[in-house]
């Protein structure tokens, strides 16, 4: 049988221990190209850039009716 604890943890100790398990918010960055916000070090979704140079083919947005 393995060890089991003598005592509740309170809330407290449990939630300071859980603190570092948050989900981090990725870091965004405006793309040069088209100047909207891309993920960093990845093609840019809405211009279909890197570094300068066009990586992917992006069919035009459909407008809003």
């Amino acid at each position: 049988m393995g060890g089991l604890p003598k005592k509740k943890k309170s809330r407290s100790r449990r939630g300071m221990r859980r603190s570092h398990q948050h989900i981090a918010v990725p870091p965004l960055s405006a793309c040069p190209q088209c100047h909207e916000l891309k993920p960093t070090h990845r093609v840019c979704p809405s211009c279909g850039t890197y570094n300068g140079h066009q990586i992917l083919k992006v069919r035009a947005a459909k407008k809003a009716e």
